[in-house]
This record gives C-alpha cells, structure tokens and sequence, in this order.
C-alpha cells in the first residue's frame, strides 16, 4: 500500500462529502461529517501527543529505542499504533505493559489468542479479599488494556485459596465458656486455649 499524500486525502474525503449531499439525506450527511470531525480529533490529539512526548527530550541525548519506549507507553499513540497495526511489541508484551498500568497487583494467567480471553491472577493484597474488590481489579485490568491490546476481548480473575486474604478472626475477652470447666483454674484455662 502506498503512503497516502494529505492532498490527496482531502481530495478524497471531499469527494465522499459531496456524494453524501447530493442524495439529499440531511441526517446521514451530518452523521458523516460529525465521524470525519471525530477521527481528525484523533488523530490529531494522537500526534500531538507524539510531538509532546518527543519535544520532552534533550536534542542530542538518547537515541534508539528510548523514544519509541515512551510513544509506545503512551495509551493514546499506543491505540493508534495498534490500530494500523504498527504497534512492533507483540500481543503478549502489550498485555504486560497494560497490566503494568494497573493499581491493583494482577498478572496474566494465560491468553487464549482464539477466544480473546485473558485470565488474571491478583498477585497482592487487594484489601478485604471480597468478591467486589476483584471485579475493581479486573474493570481497571479491562480499561487499560483497550487500547494497548484489544485483541483482549474479554478478563477473568481467577479465583484461588492461596490468594485469598485470611478471614478475620473474632477475638475475644477470655476464653470461650465451653473450654473452662466451673472450679478450673486460670492456668488451666490459658492452657487449654494455647492449643
């Protein structure tokens, strides 16, 4: 494919415009032009977002990857790269990096590439342990990986005992009643409540 001039873009994207008009349906013009204006929005917050992120770098200093590593961190040029499939780090990298975003300590337990489901593996304290506070780690997990992988099309936290936070135990003032017979004496009761 040969790289498209932006005259010649312009040329086409007017051509269209004009077609659209002429059949006389007001609604499905405006629908069009609000999509053109959309997409040129994109791209071109996509590109200033690539010229800030370049212009933050001391002339002279670094070459290589290093500027490509922050283009490539950055969730709006990163979508935009993955979109024209342009992004260079495959689906599994991409995966980490967005991973990496997330607040919450989760890793990736595996991606069924056919299916497009990821299952994660919370990795760190994620407060009580609840239900609820998984489904925050797995939204925020869905979130950052739409525009770094959205090959991803669907998260599930897999559940295990061994990540599970401890139950909280009720303490309390002395020894249960049922441990301490009437007469015992104190030392008895600590004795048995040791065990």
């Amino acid at each position: 494919m040969s790289p498209v001039t932006a005259e010649e873009a312009g040329r086409r994207v007017e051509e269209i415009l004009d077609r659209l008009a002429s059949s006389g349906d007001e609604r499905a013009c405006a629908a069009v032009e609000e999509l053109v204006r959309v997409l040129v929005d994109f791209y071109g917050a996509g590109l200033a977002r690539t010229v800030e992120l370049l212009g933050h770098r001391p002339v002279g200093q670094g070459s290589g990857a290093a500027p490509l590593a922050e283009l490539l961190d950055d969730e709006l040029v990163a979508g935009l790269l993955v979109l024209h499939d342009l992004h260079p780090d495959d689906v599994p990298t991409r995966i980490a990096r967005a991973l990496h975003r997330v607040r919450h300590s989760v890793e990736s337990a595996g991606f069924d590439e056919t299916t497009g489901v990821l299952r994660l593996r919370v990795t760190g304290s994620t407060g009580c342990g609840c239900p609820s506070t998984q489904e925050v780690a797995r939204q925020a997990a869905v979130e950052a990986l739409a525009c770094f992988a959205p090959e991803v099309t669907a998260v599930e936290v897999e559940s295990s005992a061994a990540a599970r936070e401890p139950a909280l135990l009720q303490i309390g003032t002395g020894p249960p009643e049922t441990l301490g017979a009437p007469g015992a004496s104190r030392s008895d009761r600590s004795s048995v409540t040791a065990r």
